[in-house]
């Protein structure tokens, strides 16, 4: 074992406060910016000492940006996504983890490099499919353009996490008088729900930040909040304090999931794997 000496240790500290102030600076100064008046705002100064105020999201929601509908829409397609991906995932990754074929290794693989491809790639191709289909400006469109990522993404962490399960567990519940679905729901998937919470939330984080898929494939009746964020920049100018507003919307529900669920999320990326033989 190698020993760290004091002066590695005082650089690794230096390091890990930068790292910290780097990632938490500009998400303090987007929620301060989002309590600020116009007049805290639009000044030359730094303003740090201000009476907080709730005008900016009373506009936001209330000002006619019409930021409610797309809140709906942002939490129906992440959360349908995500939950059809997860259910869908557990299913076929307890299933590729099952199966014994010296072709294993080639179809996990194909399954997580349809994750791989850059969302620029294959915007072209869905958007003339979901032309085609009547999915373009839908919510189920939307959903299922978000399954074409979340989904291989699911598959593949699913099926690491079940070959984690120990099969002696598995086969004595087989003794014991259960079937393979009985010892899926009351065995493999408890043990790997540190797995289960993990895909989903990540593949919520996904759903939910997406820009590039709703900026393709929504519309009007479909915008989500990322959406709402662009419309937010006109011409005359950029309200910063909406602006700020509303990443505090996007973000805070996002941060609030990591953490009422950090002890399954560190668990769960410490057990994944890829999975081959």
């Amino acid at each position: 074992m190698t020993r760290t000496t004091p002066l590695g240790r005082v650089i690794t500290l230096i390091l890990t406060v930068l790292i910290a102030l780097w990632s938490a600076v500009p998400i303090a100064w987007m929620i301060l910016t989002a309590f600020k008046p116009q007049g805290a705002i639009r000044t030359n100064q730094t303003v740090l000492l201000f009476a907080p105020t709730m005008d900016n999201f009373h506009n936001l929601f209330f000002g006619g940006n019409k930021v409610g509908s797309f809140l709906v829409n942002s939490v129906i397609t992440a959360g349908v996504s995500t939950l059809i991906a997860v259910v869908l995932g557990c299913l076929a990754g307890y299933g590729m983890a099952h199966w014994r074929s010296r072709f294993k290794s080639n179809v996990a693989f194909w399954v997580i490099s349809t994750r791989m491809a850059p969302i620029a790639a294959v915007i072209v191709p869905l958007f003339v499919m979901f032309r085609t289909a009547g999915l373009v400006n839908t919510l189920p469109g939307l959903i299922l353009a978000y399954l074409s990522f979340n989904l291989p993404f699911a598959i593949w962490m699913m099926s690491a996490f079940f070959e984690q399960v120990p099969k002696s567990i598995e086969e004595a519940a087989l003794v014991d008088g259960c079937n393979k679905i009985q010892a899926f729901r009351s065995i493999a998937l408890p043990v790997a729900m540190p797995g289960v919470v993990t895909t989903a939330v990540l593949c919520l984080v996904f759903a939910w930040n997406d820009y590039a898929f709703s900026s393709a494939l929504g519309g009007p009746g479909s915008s989500t909040m990322p959406m709402a964020a662009g419309a937010l920049v006109t011409q005359s100018g950029v309200d910063w304090g909406l602006l700020c507003a509303l990443g505090v919307v996007v973000a805070v529900p996002m941060l609030f999931a990591g953490l009422a669920v950090r002890r399954h999320l560190v668990t769960g990326l410490s057990l994944g794997a890829v999975t081959g033989e």
